[in-house]
Order: structure tokens, then C-alpha cells, then sequence
């Protein structure tokens, strides 16, 4: 029906060439567990030819949960190999919602409590998230989409749950079969 263009951009001290990411270029990848399944398209994942910036899209199915259990990327961590167990990123989401009516809510939080909100996120809206764990679930009757640009420490999704609700992992038995929403095409799946 349209064109759409998202943007965005972090300073950088290393030149790379311009590229052409195509939707056949992205990695489809279905996370999570019963109604916390999602599916993540991968456009700039860690690895790509750029720098400090990651971009997903995720797709939430109608009543599932997302960024879940809730995570952080907010203190640049390394084990004793040097490996990066969790990236001090920023991150944007930009929602979509395949309803006018629809929605999802999103809360932000960190351990002490000195952010802690919770937002209705609706079509075309923004959440910036600076810090803390940032969980996300999708109305019920509505499927949720949001382009997520990362950018910070390393160009990582490493990352650190939030110890009170990991246990929540192990009770993942199946995924959700309405995943994935759509492939490579971008047209959604038919039954």
C-alpha cells in the first residue's frame, strides 16, 4: 500500500560501505516458549559488517509475551575469556500493530526501582528504553510488531534476566504454532 523507511544511526570511529539489506538477507529465528513465543527477523545482527548497532524486527502473536523473561542490557560485562556476557545497550522500539485498535503495554524497570513504568504502546508508537528490563505483551486479538535498534557498548543482544523471573524458562514445552508470522516474502503466513 505504502512505503515505509526507519532510521536511525550512532557515532562511530570505523567507516564501513554502504549496504542493501533485503527481507531474503534477514535470519528468521522463532525465541521463546508457549506464550512467550516470538519471532525475531534478524536485519543488523551482531556479526554484520557495521558498527555498535544491532536491528530486529519481532512479531508478537496475539496474548503472547515478548523480551521475556525480562532481560537488561545496561552494564558492559565480560567473562574471564573476554567474552561478552551482556552489551550496556540502548535500545528503541517502534510498534506496529496490525489493528487500529490494538495494542500492547511495555514496562521498563530496573533493580532499585528508580525506573519503573509502565506504557501502552500502540501503532506508530516509540519506547526508548535507557536502561533496565523492558518486557512487552500483546493484547489479546492483536498481533504486535516492533523494529528494534540497539546500539552501545558492543554490537551484541547479550543480555541478563532478571533473576525473578528466569525460572519461567524452564516451563517452556512447545512453541507457539501461529510462528512464524511471516517469512522472507514479508507476506503473512496463510493456513
Amino acid at each position: 500500500d505504502g512505503f515505509e523507511f526507519a532510521s536511525c544511526w550512532v557515532p562511530t570511529d570505523q567507516d564501513f560501505p554502504t549496504q542493501l539489506v533485503t527481507p531474503e538477507m534477514s535470519n528468521i529465528e522463532i525465541r521463546g516458549g508457549t506464550n512467550a513465543t516470538r519471532q525475531i527477523n534478524g536485519i543488523l545482527p551482531p556479526g554484520f559488517n557495521c558498527h555498535r548497532i544491532v536491528c530486529v524486527e519481532v512479531y508478537t502473536p496475539s496474548g503472547n509475551w515478548s523480551s521475556y523473561p525480562p532481560h537488561k542490557h545496561d552494564v558492559h560485562r565480560e567473562d574471564g575469556d573476554g567474552n561478552i556476557i551482556e552489551a550496556d545497550l540502548e535500545e528503541i522500539y517502534f510498534y506496529k500493530i496490525d489493528n487500529p485498535m490494538g495494542y500492547a503495554y511495555q514496562r521498563v524497570y530496573n533493580d532499585d526501582r528508580s525506573i519503573d513504568g509502565v506504557m501502552m504502546a500502540q501503532n506508530h508508537d516509540s519506547v526508548l528504553v535507557p536502561e533496565g528490563y523492558h518486557p512487552v505483551v500483546s493484547a489479546h486479538g492483536y498481533t504486535t510488531y516492533y523494529l528494534n535498534f540497539l546500539a552501545g557498548s558492543a554490537q551484541s543482544l547479550s543480555n541478563a534476566d532478571d533473576p525473578d523471573y528466569a525460572w519461567v524458562k524452564d516451563t517452556w514445552t512447545f512453541q507457539d504454532p501461529r510462528l512464524p508470522i511471516v517469512h522472507h516474502g514479508m507476506e503473512p503466513r496463510r493456513k
